[in-house]
């Protein structure tokens, strides 16, 4: 799979912000700035581009190694992991969406999905009726038929 440089970029700096947002700046208010929290925020730069690296480049079971620690370090909750709409368009979501589709389901329901292409319902309608996406013996859209086509769009629109 290919990726561009500013793909990766964009990646980190979500990743970087990430990590400032939900974890540094709550440390920072509770126990004030210092050189400890100085080379944990250096310390998380790297960490973010190594992370983007292994996102974009590494193996499906890095890509959800990484995919795991994130989201349970960043998203903490006592139930299954289900992101909002919104997130699904984050750069993160992006390319977990691409890389491995939905990290803890197999069949999403037509809004997921569509937040997950970043088209309508309607749009998931159409692609399921002209069999561009799978339905879910389950019911619901199956995820890898998601993946599969945001792998294909992605690949189509790399240089």
């Amino acid at each position: 799979m290919t990726t561009t440089d500013a793909e990766r970029e964009q990646l980190a700096a979500h990743l970087r912000q990430l990590l400032d947002n939900r974890l540094l700046d709550p440390i920072d208010i509770l126990l004030a700035p210092g050189p400890v929290l100085d080379q944990l925020r250096d310390r998380a730069n790297d960490q973010a581009r190594a992370w983007a690296d292994q996102l974009l480049d590494g193996t499906e079971q890095q890509a959800m190694y990484v995919v795991v620690r994130l989201v349970s370090a960043l998203y903490p909750a006592d139930e299954v992991f289900d992101p909002p709409a919104q997130w699904w368009r984050t750069p993160l979501g992006q390319v977990t969406a691409r890389r491995l589709g939905h990290p803890t389901v197999p069949a999403v329901t037509n809004a997921v999905a569509a937040a997950m292409l970043g088209v309508t319902r309607q749009g998931v309608h159409d692609l399921l009726s002209r069999g561009k996406l799978t339905q879910h013996p389950d019911g619901g859209v199956d995820v890898t038929s998601v993946r599969d086509r945001l792998r294909r769009r992605h690949d189509a629109m790399t240089p």
